[in-house]
């Protein structure tokens, strides 16, 4: 594992602050149910460890159209922003055909149908383990 994590951070009162980690996989399950309660397709992990140095897993999930894709990821934020978790990195949102949220150990894609199949990043990434939800 990298060693960045997100953190997640409770602060319920101004003198007390609790900090608890959040595993990549407790982020991956998580937006991958948030995706699957949202209509989301073929979501699907890539456990990058050993194979790429810039993460270690990616979540992908597709989206029937633009604004389906927006959603899911719109929703897949605001539900980790309340447990705490921000993204490092956020591109692609206003468009729609794919957005990307970069949680450092963690990249969740959300696609277009047709921008999944054409950049095949379970093709390009073969090697990974895969875990189907």
């Amino acid at each position: 594992m990298s060693r960045r994590r997100a953190e997640r951070i409770d602060t319920g009162s101004e003198d007390r602050r609790a900090v608890t980690r959040s595993t990549p996989v407790s982020i991956i399950e998580r937006a991958a149910e948030i995706a699957l309660e949202h209509k989301a397709r073929e979501v699907v992990s890539l456990d990058l460890q050993g194979i790429s140095s810039a993460t270690d897993y990616f979540l992908l999930a597709t989206g029937t159209a633009d604004i389906h894709v927006k959603a899911i990821a719109d929703h897949i934020l605001d539900a980790l922003r309340e447990e705490g978790v921000r993204p490092n990195h956020i591109e692609g949102l206003q468009g729609g055909h794919w957005v990307l949220l970069d949680y450092i150990d963690v990249v969740v894609h959300v696609f277009h149908p047709t921008t999944r199949q054409f950049y095949q990043l379970e093709e390009l990434w073969g090697d990974a383990k895969r875990r189907e939800f």
